[in-house]
């Protein structure tokens, strides 16, 4: 496998000419700044420079290259197969309700015995991102590493694209499968985010809606913990996600932060499934432990990576809510992460309204405020 990593800004263009390796063995990975699809000309480049690739991408709350982070252009990552075949596709969602067969649809123009890793991206607001990762597991075997994320749109919440054809389009997933018995996909998923208040049961949901915790408004209940800060809200809601266990006794959780808010029914749209009789707990960011949790993801997927492989693409995705209480520090994460990275690596990826990743039973599940890479290589 061959690599190359360049960028697009609009006040520089290019830094290095798009084209090289375009062969139906090729995945080109386009992370931008979601304004792109108002201004869509740098993709438009990008796209007539790949006819035979398969391009891939979506918007972003930043663009990750390397160890740096930027705003407001394009970064772009091509890695060149060599014993490899690879597949891409398309599905619309049109609701959030429609995420489990826009999964299962994407995930079977993939299909293919010698399928080994999927890398999927979608709509960061108009989807459920659980029942996206379910629709794909119901088709893929679970052997296949299913990782991604949901577009972005920094702390906006306005509107969000995926790549379908070269164009930047809201209410779809895309996704790319590398086929073959040489590649080799690792995976890691860590928070760093600490827990605090009690823990409430999710009296009424349904799916991603969450309508009352302890049989009180959910809105409402959260408001009390925000203050001041709920006038910040869903923006503010990053900075305080919610942890969930299936039940007291569950010693794993998974992170959701809030999409939406509904002052009319007092309710909150989440990006994954909230499901009622769960139990939720508020979390704050540690700063120490964020970067640690980033450098701790790296660890575990470099570790899934064979010796001797001449190049390993990372795709790093990590969570809006990270960015914002790491601030000018950010990029100590991406430090953090890339240092876990065996020599030959290129990193290249962005911050998400969510992630994907294999959590319990090995089975992608919907993530919020992680750091989680993916790692790529042919040996």
């Amino acid at each position: 496998m061959e690599l190359r990593t360049f960028e697009w800004t609009p006040a520089h263009g290019w830094s290095a000419a798009p084209g090289w390796a375009d062969t139906r063995e090729t995945v080109v990975l386009a992370f931008g700044d979601a304004t792109l699809r108002d201004h869509p000309e740098a993709l438009r480049e990008l796209y007539a420079a790949y006819p035979s690739s398969h391009v891939v991408g979506c918007s972003t709350a930043g663009q990750i290259l390397g160890t740096t982070l930027s705003d407001g252009g394009l970064v772009v990552g091509v890695a060149h197969f060599d014993a490899s075949t690879v597949r891409s596709a398309v599905r619309p969602i049109d609701h959030a309700d429609d995420s489990f067969r826009a999964g299962r649809g994407v995930a079977s123009a993939l299909a293919d015995e010698d399928l080994r890793a999927v890398f999927l991206m979608c709509d960061g607001l108009g989807v459920n991102g659980s029942g996206l990762a379910r629709g794909v597991a119901s088709v893929v075997s679970p052997d296949v590493v299913v990782t991604g994320g949901l577009a972005g749109d920094d702390d906006r919440f306005g509107s969000t694209w995926v790549l379908a054809d070269g164009a930047p389009v809201s209410g779809h997933v895309c996704a790319v499968g590398i086929c073959g018995p040489r590649v080799r996909a690792g995976h890691g998923s860590q928070g760093g985010w600490d827990r605090f208040g009690p823990e409430r049961l999710v009296t009424r949901s349904s799916a991603n809606v969450l309508y009352e915790l302890d049989g009180r408004p959910a809105l409402e209940t959260y408001r009390s913990y925000l203050g001041e800060l709920a006038d910040g809200l869903p923006a503010a809601a990053l900075l305080f996600p919610l942890a969930l266990r299936s039940d007291l006794g569950d010693g794993q959780q998974l992170v959701r932060t809030v999409l939406s808010v509904d002052d009319d029914t007092q309710s909150m749209t989440f990006a994954g499934d909230v499901p009622e009789g769960s139990f939720a707990q508020l979390m704050h960011a540690n700063f120490e432990r964020l970067v640690g949790g980033a450098s701790d993801a790296a660890n575990a997927a470099a570790g899934m990576m064979p010796g001797g492989a001449d190049a390993t693409l990372a795709i790093a995705v990590s969570c809006v809510g990270r960015r914002l209480v790491l601030g000018e520090r950010t990029e100590d994460e991406l430090d953090a992460v890339f240092d876990q990275l065996p020599a030959g690596s290129a990193q290249i990826g962005f911050y998400s309204y969510g992630e994907l990743s294999p959590a319990r039973g090995g089975l992608c599940e919907l993530h919020n405020q992680t750091m989680t890479l993916t790692t790529l290589c042919e040996v």
